[in-house]
């Protein structure tokens, strides 16, 4: 549905307003502030007066009577009577005839109320509305021309320290050189070394850049300016350029100190040689910087850490040695990492002291710091949904699968048929993967549908940490894939679209070994295919000719083909434990890999066990 906005109002509109407020004021409330007050009265209260002997001044006008008390405190006013012996009376009583007059404001009051009040309203509401503009505008700091908004972090007691990032001991290390640097500057100044100006870190999102910025902050005693790259962007050409200058500026007067730029490649980028197109407010800015960075002295003190996810995009002057000197790559942790990120990030929790954080680390092979860290919480907020507050390690292997592919869609019923296709399905995926060599280990296989669409998967986890694939492993790998659809073929002679995802990472995977990895007979070692953004989901692109292409596609179909015919053939050669093990996990909805392999090499201690149980049972 379309939002429906209210019309903006003119400005005019609000200054007809307030010229309105001004008007009314001085007709309705100035008379009533600057009037003095007059009691108007009846004539019998008048007379009973005179007998009182309480009238002080009296003026007699035409058409009334102004006349005070004895002490001349109050004016009083009444109507004027036919009254012939009025003024025998008055003067009986001691009345003094004279003009009454009122007292009138100080010319200062009436100065106040008249004039200074008004123009105060008027500026209090063109202040309100100057705020409203400025607002609307982009806030307060939209027209600070040439400020730079660099936070300037000291010394905090609180902060993170190197010891609260785990997983990244080699980019630990050459920050930890720069802090020591920062302590102890004569160390290396008698040794003639000089640090580096620049440190680049580069990296996946989620590693830990920013936070090993911020471990730096917090284990140096100096100043640690934090900007962004994409606050240097400005709508007014220079404006940029003239932030970068203030940011360096603040940054020599108080040297040593650290100053760090995220996202670098908001201005960075390689400057363009197009000319009337290309962008000068950002190639303007990057001039700046450059000439920043190279004023600088060698010793001294100002150090600059800059964290991207796309270095190939910098510009090469920006990473040249006298700039940016070293490059520190941050990169997805190893299991040793993942293992020791997940200890950390335990430490915020209560964990139960069984649990074998190794074993989960293998489990989430791939994840990034950032990842991880939400493993942890999601596994914490499943054990308080299940009313504990330790959490175990099946609340971590949960939390694992919901970040792989989702929460649990318990809303999502599937028919009998429907479930027991899935269940031949993923048991398919696990038999050829298990009936392989060189594959990794099933640990577990669900038919439960997850919010990521995914009504079943089937999970593998490698003994140990590889690096290195083979040939014959990725061939595995691809017939994995395939073994769901073959499940299907060989049980009910038909297809369904649950081989979707599949059939993408099948495909995606046998381009690679013909075009990334020379596997091809006929295309040898020649590279056809190119990587770009690699640190940001490593987008290709194909260079080579138009007939290269064509036999490259024919080259991917042969070989998927391949493969998928060579899981059809695993699937029919055990077609009895293929039922077996599809109706144990229908009926289970989700066993585990030591479950599967128990029934794929033999049930006989599977089935004393359920004899024993179903004995004590009765």
């Amino acid at each position: 549905m379309k939002e429906v906005k209210s019309p903006k109002k003119p400005l005019i509109y609000y200054y007809c307003i307030v010229l309105l407020i001004i008007l009314l004021f001085n007709m309705l409330i100035t008379p009533l502030l600057t009037s003095n007050t007059v009691t108007e009265t009846d004539y019998g209260t008048f007379m009973s007066m005179i007998e009182q002997q309480n009238i002080g001044t009296v003026q007699v006008e035409d058409t009334q009577i102004l006349f005070t008390d004895k002490d001349n405190t109050t004016i009083y006013s009444t109507g004027v009577m036919d009254d012939p012996t009025l003024t025998e009376r008055l003067y009986e009583c001691g009345a003094k005839f004279d003009r009454v007059t009122q007292e009138q404001m100080s010319p200062l009051m009436s100065f106040l109320l008249t004039f200074v009040l008004p123009i105060v309203i008027f500026a209090a509401l063109g202040q309100y509305m100057s705020k409203k503009l400025i607002d609307q505008a982009g806030g307060k700091n939209a027209m600070s021309f040439g400020k730079s908004n660099a936070k300037i972090y000291v010394q905090s007691t609180k902060g993170i320290r190197f010891d609260d990032v785990a997983g990244e001991d080699e980019a630990k290390e050459s920050l930890t050189e720069i802090v020591d640097y920062l302590h102890n500057p004569k160390k290396y100044t008698d040794a003639r070394a000089a640090m580096p100006k620049g440190l680049l870190l580069v990296g996946p999102p989620g590693t830990g850049k920013t936070m090993l910025a911020k471990a730096v902050a917090g284990e140096s005693n100096v100043p640690f300016f934090s900007i962004s790259g994409s606050e240097f962007v400005e709508m007014f050409v220079g404006m940029g350029a003239s932030k970068v200058r203030d940011l360096f500026k603040q940054a020599k007067e108080k040297a040593p100190c650290i100053v760090f730029i995220d996202e670098i490649d908001a201005i960075g980028q390689k400057r363009s040689s197009a000319g009337y197109g290309a962008n000068d407010e950002r190639e303007q800015t990057l001039n700046q910087l450059l000439t920043e960075m190279d004023g600088f002295e060698s010793n001294n003190g100002v150090i600059i850490l800059a964290a991207t996810n796309r270095p190939e995009t910098l510009d090469p002057a920006l990473t040249r040695p006298g700039r940016f000197d070293r490059r520190v790559p941050v990169e997805l942790p190893d299991l040793k990492g993942r293992e020791a990120i997940l200890k950390v990030h335990a430490k915020k929790i209560s964990v139960a002291p069984d649990v074998d954080f190794h074993t989960v680390a293998r489990m989430a092979a791939g994840a990034s710091g950032a990842e991880l860290a939400n493993i942890i919480n999601e596994a914490a907020l499943r054990a308080v949904r299940n009313g504990r507050t330790v959490v175990t390690e099946a609340d971590l292997e949960e939390s694992i699968e919901v970040v792989i592919a989702g929460y649990q869609k318990k809303s999502a019923v599937l028919s009998d048929k429907e479930k027991l296709i899935v269940a031949y399905h993923e048991t398919g995926h696990a038999l050829v993967a298990a009936m392989q060599t060189n594959s990794a280990p099933v640990q577990k296989i669900t038919i439960i549908p997850r919010t990521s669409g995914a009504l079943g998967y089937t999970m593998q986890v490698d003994a140990s940490e590889k690096y290195l694939l083979t040939k014959d492993e990725l061939k595995n790998k691809i017939a994995t894939l395939t073994g769901g659809r073959a499940a299907e073929e060989v049980v009910f002679g038909d297809i369904t679209t649950g081989a979707s995802n599949d059939i993408e990472q099948a495909t995606k995977l046998a381009r690679a070994m013909i075009t990334r990895y020379g596997m091809s007979d006929d295309f040898d070692m020649v590279a056809l295919e190119t990587v770009n953004n690699q640190y940001l989901g490593g987008d290709t692109s194909l260079a080579c000719s138009n007939e290269t292409q064509a036999d490259i596609d024919r080259r991917v179909v042969k070989l998927i083909k391949e493969q998928h015919e060579k899981a059809r053939k695993i699937i029919s050669e055990n077609r009895a434990k293929l039922d077996e093990l599809a109706k144990y996990l229908y009926e289970k909805e989700t066993i585990t890999g030591d479950e599967f392999m128990s029934i794929l090499k033999g049930s006989d201690n599977r089935s004393r066990e359920n004899h024993e149980d179903g004995g004590e049972n009765k």
